[in-house]
């Protein structure tokens, strides 16, 4: 039976490699089999490739999206789900950066936004969202129920994209195997068990930009930022907005579409270099700085490019009109301490064993401090 499907299978992958499009329905279809482990890790994997290779539309995103959400992802509704924002990236971006959007969340929350964060592990880097969270006391092998709670009292919480009590049949079985990026990523990174209405997204690649803006209004968003940030005298780029070049962006608002750009300059930050943004060499390393800086000790380009992300939040929640306001406004949330202060919340609520969490994130405060003080 797995060979007679092998077979069927395999023709849509030469279809893809052929350049055909899938529609909507046959992506599901396609997605669902590779969920439910139909045909061999071969073919899987050969589906992945071909469709990257070939460059996938909003309907093969959306297709991939709603097989993930329906067949492999655990619900929960929020009791206040209005105004929650997700912000998240894709991972697989050419230059890898500190874990900069754990940190814009963090501050979003302190300025009063409730961010519903679906993240997973580092698959092509050292430290990724849920590696942060985990090294910052946070419990990320929880239930939904509990991340719905802190999401609701903390003001954050996050969905660990690769644990069987979030994603219960395949999703961690076949990220943790991959090493590139593909549409998988980012259906399974819209994929949050909450399904919030209003996000911001980081995706690998500029021509991805469209496509993913047009998925998320089909999946039911109704305002959304995709960010593709660059870097001057570079061909790499990040899954982030960029203090290091321009920043390409989607937006949809008003249930359209609208392409445009921006500099760090017109936020009211200065251009710095990529290499101050450069991804830490060890888990434990990035968990001390990142306690540094949401303590307001790390000035500089990590700490510009937080203000920035934290930006892309207030404004897609409508709490700025414009992101050099919303620069400003992460601004008062370090420099008030709320930064610090939301993490202590987030580290207590979302903990089945509290004491535990906030003893190690006492650690790493002492931690950085010890090394302000060297």
């Amino acid at each position: 039976m797995k060979m007679e499907k092998n077979r069927a299978f395999g023709q849509v992958i030469t279809g893809l490699i052929a350049q055909k499009n899938l529609s909507k329905e046959e992506a599901y279809d396609a997605f669902s089999m590779v969920l439910n482990n139909e045909v061999s890790d071969m073919q899987q994997g050969a589906f992945l490739a071909a469709l990257t290779a070939k460059g996938e539309t909003a309907d093969e995103v959306a297709g991939g999206w709603q097989a993930i959400y329906e067949l492999d992802t655990e619900k929960v509704v929020l009791a206040d789900p209005d105004g929650v924002v997700d912000n998240c990236g894709t991972g697989m971006d050419t230059f890898k950066t500190f874990n900069i959007s754990t940190a814009a969340a963090i501050v979003a929350a302190g300025g009063g936004v409730k961010v519903a964060r679906h993240g997973a592990r580092a698959i092509s880097s050292i430290c990724g969202t849920v590696d942060m969270a985990e090294a910052l006391g946070v419990d990320v092998e929880c239930s939904v129920e509990v991340v719905a709670n802190s999401i609701e009292q903390a003001g954050l919480g996050l969905f660990n994209g690769m644990s069987p009590r979030v994603h219960p049949m395949a999703l961690g079985r076949i990220l943790s195997q991959i090493h590139f990026g593909s549409p998988l990523n980012i259906a399974a990174s819209l994929a949050n068990p909450a399904l919030p209405k209003i996000g911001v997204r980081g995706v690998y690649a500029q021509n991805l930009l469209l496509p993913v803006a047009r998925v998320m209004q089909s999946i039911g968003y109704t305002d959304a930022l995709v960010v593709y940030g660059s870097i001057n005298g570079s061909r790499q780029g990040m899954d982030e907005a960029s203090v290091c070049g321009t920043t390409n962006c989607a937006r949809l608002e008003n249930n359209e579409i609208r392409e445009f750009t921006f500099e760090p300059e017109d936020c009211g930050l200065p251009t710095h270099s990529c290499q101050e943004l450069s991804a830490d060499t060890n888990i434990a390393d990035a968990a001390v700085k990142m306690v540094s800086l949401l303590g307001g000790h790390v000035p500089g380009a990590r700490t510009d490019a937080v203000l920035l992300n934290a930006a892309l939040i207030f404004l897609v929640r409508g709490t700025v009109k414009t992101l050099k306001e919303g620069v400003e406004q992460a601004r008062e949330v370090l420099a008030g301490g709320k930064g610090m202060e939301t993490l202590d919340r987030w580290v207590t609520v979302q903990n089945m064993t509290p004491d535990a969490g906030l003893k190690k994130l006492h650690n790493l405060q002492q931690e950085a401090a010890a090394c302000r003080n060297c």
